[in-house]
């Protein structure tokens, strides 16, 4: 098992990652924004993207950025569906605060 990536250590990938996850999971329960939100769910996905690529080249096994490949093409379709869901709320609400919205509620 190889111990660097291009020079550089595993451990700072996955500290960046952690860090990403870190700063996703901040944004998406601090802010109410859901522009924001949406972003901050991007940013969780990508950290786990870098921890399947990490330990993809790692184990010299191709399975990680396969799964990488799937998480992408799932994030760019729920990217596309949220932001065409607040487009439409906007519309309506004139807000994208999440706390303002209760169009789901009973």
């Amino acid at each position: 098992m190889n111990q660097m990536i291009s020079g550089i250590p595993i451990p700072f990938f996955l500290g960046l990652a952690g860090i990403l996850f870190s700063i996703g999971v901040l944004g998406v329960l601090i802010r109410r924004n859901a522009v924001v939100i949406f972003m901050s769910v991007e940013l969780i996905l990508n950290s786990v993207n870098l921890v399947f690529v990490t330990f993809s080249k790692t184990l010299s096994n191709v399975s990680g950025e396969v799964i990488v490949f799937f998480v992408m093409a799932i994030a760019a379709a729920e990217a596309a569906i949220g932001l065409a869901l607040v487009i439409a709320i906007f519309r309506q609400k004139k807000s994208t605060n999440v706390d303002e919205l209760q169009s789901l509620k009973w």
